[in-house]
């Protein structure tokens, strides 16, 4: 072979590596383009939380092709305990992208972890949402979190038994606790029905509900134990203790039992957050017979008002840097803006959320057949709009178990309300180690 070929031969021979060395790198930067970004999500109740987020999810691809968001359903002790273990030991890379987060316990994650979570003050239009959600995700006058569902509270009752007793639905509008109970023992007298169901001896759930209906809670502004002195917090038990004194309380043991005892017809009444629809009409049978109503507000108490809150959720992000733009672009499109999302979620899951433009959706102006011919969710939405905000503060859990370690003795008598709030603010200090 000649020189010549031969170096035609390599000519050749080098063209061809570069070609091929061309290719590759194109084919990696078509890769690099079309690969998308995953986000995970973490979240509980997979009839709830876990499928709205995953509708959230569909319609947000569908505009976004080059997103992949990932919802992954851990029940909420295990969301919380794998959260606290990996933040503890700063391993951000081990926890998803978002989380939900109960609004009760979001403090003791802001403040335990300050830098794990993506501030978005200046990101979302915060004034759109109820004000009582964004104070749970409020430090230091910045915000975290996009807020989720609420938790609106109600006075879900039989309208059946109350026309048994005489008692028209106008009759149950904008009451105080000392008028609704002059009403329980009419319809206990009339019906043979306890009037309400509580988990209240086990679980301060309807305290909770007085006691932000008046803009109070376990802690003041400082985070401070506010037992001693909380005249609103003594109101409540007071009412609790005069319920109970009549017969008017159907306490259970735990949820199983609860919701058994509105669903058998045990009770006319059941206070709760607007989550506890889906339970209630899980018993078909009693479609037509239930009506809405808003809570009482306290005797003795003028800031008092007949709206407040119980539970909810809201999403946040954690703060890393490769995800945070597009997960907090995902949760603004979709959870600050999107009224298709809110409409169909209500429809589909009974869930309102806390996105004050939400309420003109369609879903909420109609009526209800269950509950009557009632536009219930219409009605709902009013008021959260009036929900006093409270901040929850760190340690909500241990001012449950401080408060349920005297509420029975209380409500039974062996105990004084001003000597039993005065153990459970010790107890709660002894906790929190203030």
């Amino acid at each position: 072979m000649n020189k010549k070929r031969l170096v035609i031969l390599g000519m050749i021979a080098t063209l061809g590596i570069t070609g091929c060395g061309d290719k590759e790198q194109k084919n990696k930067e078509m890769a690099s383009k079309d690969e998308k970004q995953v986000v995970t999500v973490w979240a509980w109740d997979k009839n709830f939380n876990v499928a709205i987020m995953e509708e959230a999810e569909k319609i947000y691809e569908a505009k976004n092709p080059n997103v992949d968001i990932q919802v992954i359903d851990y029940a909420r002790e295990q969301i919380e305990q794998k959260m606290h273990t990996s933040l503890s030991s700063n391993s951000l890379n081990t926890l998803p992208d978002i989380v939900l987060i109960e609004d009760y316990t979001a403090q003791k994650f802001l403040t335990g972890y300050p830098e794990a979570f993506a501030e978005l003050t200046d990101k979302i239009d915060y004034s759109k949402f109820a004000q009582y959600k964004v104070a749970p995700m409020t430090v230091k006058g910045k915000i975290y979190g996009v807020p989720f569902d609420s938790g609106v509270a109600a006075m879900f009752y039989r309208r059946d038994y109350m026309q048994q007793a005489g008692i028209t639905d106008a009759e149950l509008q904008n009451l105080t606790w000392n008028e609704l109970f002059e009403i329980a023992k009419i319809v206990k007298e009339k019906t043979g029905k306890q009037f309400m169901s509580d988990m209240g001896l086990m679980d301060p759930a309807i305290i909770k509900i007085m006691l932000q209906s008046a803009g109070s809670w376990y802690f003041n502004e400082k985070g401070e134990a506010n037992f001693v002195g909380n005249e609103v917090l003594k109101e409540a038990i007071l009412t609790i203790k005069k319920y109970e004194d009549e017969g008017l309380i159907n306490n259970t043991n735990g949820w199983g039992e609860w919701v058994a005892s509105m669903n058998s017809g045990e009770v006319a009444t059941i206070f709760s957050g607007a989550w506890i629809i889906g339970s209630i009409k899980a018993e078909t049978s009693q479609s037509g017979k239930w009506g809405v109503a808003p809570i009482p507000r306290l005797d003795n108490i003028p800031e008092s008002v007949n709206a407040s809150n119980s539970g909810g959720s809201s999403w946040y992000i954690l703060n890393k840097d490769e995800k945070k733009d597009v997960a907090t672009d995902f949760l603004k499109t979709m959870y600050a803006g999107d009224m298709n999302l809110y409409n169909k979620i209500l429809k589909d899951r009974g869930a309102m959320g806390t996105y004050l433009p939400s309420k003109e959706a369609p879903a909420y102006k109609e009526s209800d057949e269950f509950f009557g011919g009632q536009v219930i969710y219409s009605d709902l939405a009013e008021k959260m709009a009036e929900i006093p905000a409270v901040n929850y503060g760190v340690y909500v859990k241990e001012g449950d178990e401080a408060l349920k370690s005297v509420l029975q003795y209380i409500v039974e008598g062996k105990l004084g309300v001003d000597e039993g709030i005065k153990r459970a603010e010790e107890q709660l200090k002894s906790q929190i180690q203030q």
